[in-house]
């Protein structure tokens, strides 16, 4: 079965279109975890449980399939470690929220730097402002989560997340509602200046 994809031929814009779109969609996640907080701290270090456990099954093939190269006990001891983590956050997901929500007061602390520097690259673009208001609001919420640890952690992971994807959900339908009017695809720009 082959898809077709005369429709990207066709449509120059059906690139912008698919970023708008994902802003969008970004935008209403990102409502979706602010207005139940708790819930996605909880869907949240679900998440992180179920990249453990695979790591750690992974992890534990690997070592019996590289058993002759030496190093097994190492290796299951690895893999039993990251099972071990992942089934723990697993069964009761709140007790490693509040080590997740470090984690994640650094990541949004480090994100934001990088979605600052990506401002800046976006600067000679029209609404480049956008992507600089969500490096702010990243940078905001890393020093929020650091502040208020670990007595705000069943709440603040979620709301951390849910307001991150939801600023970074707007900057991208931003973007893309720009390239609309001005006539030009910034998005690909955006795309471009991300992986650069």
């Amino acid at each position: 079965m082959t898809a077709d994809t005369s429709l990207d031929r066709q449509d120059p814009k059906s690139g912008s279109n698919r970023s708008l779109w994902t802003g969008i969609f970004l935008a209403i996640l990102g409502v979706v975890a602010l207005i139940l907080p708790v819930f996605s701290t909880i869907v949240t270090a679900t998440w992180v449980a179920f990249i453990l456990l695979t790591a750690g099954f992974s992890k534990a093939i690997f070592a019996f399939q590289t058993k002759d190269k030496g190093g097994l006990i190492w290796k299951v001891l690895l893999s039993v470690l990251y099972i071990g983590a992942g089934a723990t956050l697993l069964l009761n997901p709140l007790t490693g929220v509040i080590t997740i929500t470090l984690l994640l007061g650094s990541f949004l602390l480090t994100e934001g730097v990088f979605e600052l520097i990506l401002a800046f690259r976006l600067r000679p673009q029209q609404n480049w402002t956008w992507v600089l208001g969500n490096a702010l609001v990243t940078l905001l919420l890393g020093g929020i989560v650091w502040s208020g640890w670990p007595s705000n952690a069943p709440w603040l992971l979620g709301t951390a997340v849910g307001a991150s994807v939801l600023a970074t959900g707007v900057s991208r339908t931003m973007i893309c509602l720009n390239a609309r009017t001005s006539g030009t695809d910034d998005s690909d720009q955006l795309d471009q200046a991300a992986s650069a």
